[in-house]
């Protein structure tokens, strides 16, 4: 028998080509039927690979961070080989179709490799996305740390613990005053797909910024008093569903900026449905998780839902679906807000709404200094398809909104 040459699959949905963000092989190693060989990872999904046959990695097709055809060659692996003959399919064989992992979970790219040593090689370590990228963060090998988690799972506390015994720089180097070190950071994956989407967004839309200073003391107040009554029945309130709400009723009478544009056709789909993408940090990355029919909930309703999605998205569970499909975005820091920003639009949306933090300071009101909650808005829109006097128009009407929060309950 030759060697067995594995090729990249036809993932399907039209997919010609693939990254492929991480090995977990290496030549030389003995591998078993169903082992996973590596990872790849479309706009979509990452798909973990796995070996159709026994025996020993002869060679690879590729680099990690290298985009591969489909069809073109991934690994060689040579079954008649002598260490190959006595290898076992283990009991927990992997299934052999290529096992779609939703995107959320492209942190497994940057997980550092675990060399295959013994008859357990081919058994990874079992841990979230998030602990691999913090695992790659720290140059830890996941096969080396103890596991206390349920079913021999690593705990983030695990490779904390493992990297705080084991660091390598002795303190005495650490304290070294001239001690200049470097690190080269491969950008794979999710972090290197958020990279294309940004440069992609900024090449191709001219971003016209909007800044608007908001009053949000009346708001602050009902959010509180709301939250007393109801968070023990219905759950806390943050400022993120008033926004929602406000953003919701105002496009109604601003239908162009709850648009997507497609700049090759010269069309732009203006939508009757609120589809609001709340931009999330995780462990792996910035996702924009989609809260469908915002304009179809009341604030608990949309409290709730954006809570759901965001732990989804940090777990690394959010799907396909959950992760697609915008209309328009909001972006916050909550506490790290500043004073203003520039959003980047999300493609090929034509707006989103930056959320700056709240602060206190004095203001004449009615002639009488008070102090006052509050915030800016800073928006970005496509200045190809919303004029200036549109966009700052629509913002002032969310502002309007948020500032007297009663209106945001009239139909």
């Amino acid at each position: 028998m030759g060697v067995h040459v594995v090729k990249v699959p036809d993932i399907g949905e039209g997919i010609a080509q693939v990254e492929l963000v991480a090995w977990h092989v290496k030549p030389g190693d003995t591998i078993a039927e169903d082992q996973a060989l590596a990872d790849v990872m479309t706009d979509k999904a990452t798909v973990e690979i796995p070996s159709p046959v026994a025996g020993q990695v002869v060679g690879l097709g590729g680099e990690v961070g290298q985009v591969l055809a489909v069809g073109s060659e991934l690994i060689r692996i040579d079954p008649a080989s002598p260490a190959a003959r006595g290898t076992q399919v283990p009991a927990t064989a992997q299934p052999k179709a290529p096992a779609v992992v939703p995107p959320a979970q492209a942190g497994l790219a940057a997980a550092p490799q675990r060399a295959s040593t013994g008859a357990g090689a081919h058994q990874r370590p079992i841990a979230s996305p998030a602990v691999r990228a913090r695992a790659w963060e720290l140059g830890v090998d996941l096969a080396a740390v103890p596991a206390s988690g349920p079913a021999g799972r690593i705990l983030r506390s695990d490779l904390e613990a493992y990297a705080a015994r084991t660091s390598a720089a002795p303190a005495a180097a650490r304290a070294a005053p001239h001690a200049h070190g470097t690190r080269e950071i491969k950008i794979v994956g999710l972090r290197r797909m958020i990279a294309q989407r940004m440069q992609e967004s900024k090449r191709r839309i001219p971003h016209y910024t909007y800044v608007e200073e908001v009053d949000v003391t009346e708001l602050e107040a009902l959010r509180a008093q709301l939250n007393r009554k109801w968070a023990a029945v219905r759950g806390h309130l943050t400022l993120l569903p008033f926004l929602v709400q406000a953003i919701a009723q105002s496009v109604r009478e601003y239908p162009q900026i709850n648009a997507r544009f497609d700049d090759q056709a010269g069309v732009l789909t203006q939508f009757d449905a609120v589809h609001v993408g709340i931009a999330t940090q995780t462990d792996s990355g910035l996702m924009v998780p989609v809260l469908r029919d915002a304009h179809t909930r009341d604030l608990w309703g949309n409290a709730a839902e954006v809570a759901r999605l965001a732990q989804a998205a940090r777990s690394g569970k959010a799907t396909r679906e959950e992760l697609s499909g915008s209309t328009i975005t909001i972006t916050s820091l909550g506490r790290l807000g500043g004073i203003v920003s520039t959003p980047v639009i999300n493609h090929p949306e034509v707006a989103i709404v930056g959320v700056n933090r709240i602060t206190v300071r004095p203001v004449i009101v009615e002639g009488t200094v008070a102090a006052r909650q509050l915030m800016n808005l800073s928006s970005s829109f496509d200045h190809r398809v919303v004029d200036g006097a549109y966009a700052a128009a629509f913002v002032q009407d969310v502002r309007s909104l948020l500032q007297h929060p009663a209106t945001l309950f009239i139909p």
